[in-house]
């Protein structure tokens, strides 16, 4: 009886053939195997199709730009229905809607949002007044706090400095921008942010955080190190944050004025549980399972008599990413099927077949570089046989 890895190198190989291996569009096989960090194969069929979003569109001074599809929207320009004061739950904010804009109150105190996210991209434009006045950090002053906890400054520098790491779009007493990308007072500025908190487990820091921030279409931050909040004169301290949080937007004593204010969450990081990236071996081994667990399930949509093929080749599939004895002795058996058919064919038949099984033979010199199946492997040197007796490797 042949050893179950023997059929899956066969099963694996008929695979190919049958979703076009000739056309580069992520076959089964096509690409390095998964191995122990990751789970997926590279160009893997069986890896989930990225959302089709529809993109947003840029703003001018006249007109905010529109969000992508998926983004969630907290301010549009019409009410602050979506905020509150930041003294309480279901405390009514006191900053007030002009022209499309939220403007700060002065003296009224922070707003924040009442709906919490975590990790996100977000996208919020704002303007400092038209009539400059006062100098340094009392001129155009707010703030956007993310998660209500780390600070990208507000203020207006144009002809204005300040500390650095008080500059707009810094990352408040944390890092300095890059460059300053200012546009003068009364004119509407960009912030494109990504957002990444501090993760911990245990006590343990995972993660310490990151932020990269986008000033006007400028890159001023590029992918921050964060390890806890920032504040006012203090350094910031590692500590772990909760899983959501409110945005902010800082009451600073100055009429600043925001709008188009909108956010996308970010899918989990892998230290989160997410499978995409260099994964641990145990959270590998647990996605490889769950990928096989999927692929047996089509494959047992794919039973028909008449045709054992489409069964045989999901079953295969399935033992690349996990080995499981009753999936390889029902793929060896769908494959002694095929080997057999072989040993009956025509010479003409057998010459019709030629591209497949010099495609076959391609695979199981694939699987056997990656080790699934022995180079002495009975389907590698059958086929290299019917290859070499019909003079195919020299044609």
């Amino acid at each position: 009886m042949k050893s179950p890895i023997i059929s899956l190198s066969f099963c694996a190989a008929l695979s190919l053939v049958s979703t076009g291996l000739a056309a580069n569009v992520g076959s089964p096989f096509y690409g390095d195997a998964p191995d122990d960090h990751h789970p997926w194969a590279v160009h893997d069929p069986n890896r989930p199709q990225p959302k089709l979003v529809t993109p947003g569109t840029y703003s001018t001074q006249e007109q905010p730009g529109k969000p992508p599809s998926d983004a969630i929207v907290l301010f549009d320009g019409t009410d602050v229905s979506k905020w509150e004061a930041d003294e309480g739950t279901g405390v009514p904010t006191k900053w007030v809607v002009k022209d499309g804009a939220m403007e700060c109150v002065p003296g009224s105190g922070y707003v924040r949002t009442k709906q919490t996210f975590g990790d996100c991209q977000l996208h919020v434009e704002w303007a400092a007044p038209t009539k400059a006045e006062g100098t340094s950090q009392g001129r155009g002053n707010s703030g956007v706090f993310l998660m209500g906890l780390v600070e990208v400054q507000v203020l207006d520098n144009y002809n204005n400095p300040t500390y650095p790491d008080g500059t707009a779009a810094s990352v408040y007493g944390v890092n300095p921008p890059f460059v300053n990308a200012l546009r003068a007072p009364g004119q509407f500025q960009s912030y494109d942010i990504v957002f990444r908190r501090p993760v911990y487990k245990d006590g343990q820091q995972l993660d310490p955080g990151y932020v990269t921030v986008f000033e006007n279409g400028v890159l001023v931050q590029d992918h921050t190190m964060l390890e806890g909040g920032t504040g006012h004169m203090g350094r910031s301290k590692p500590k772990a944050f909760p899983a959501a949080g409110p945005l902010k937007l800082q009451d600073h004593g100055n009429p600043v004025r925001f709008r188009n204010i909108w956010y996308r969450p970010l899918p989990p990081r892998a230290i989160e549980g997410g499978t995409d990236g260099y994964l641990t071996t145990e959270a590998t081994a647990a996605k490889r399972a769950e990928i096989a667990a999927l692929i047996r399930k089509d494959a047992a949509n794919q039973k028909d008599p008449a045709n054992p093929l489409p069964e045989m080749l999901r079953l295969t599939e399935s033992l690349v990413y996990e080995q499981d004895e009753a999936t390889a002795e029902r793929a060896h058996e769908l494959a002694g099927q095929y080997l057999a058919s072989l040993q009956k064919l025509s010479p003409a038949a057998l010459a019709a077949k030629k591209d497949e099984i010099k495609h076959l033979r391609d695979v199981t010199k694939y699987l056997v570089r990656f080790n699934i199946i022995p180079e002495d492997a009975e389907p590698v040197t059958q086929l290299d046989q019917i290859i070499k007796d019909q003079n195919w490797d020299k044609k």
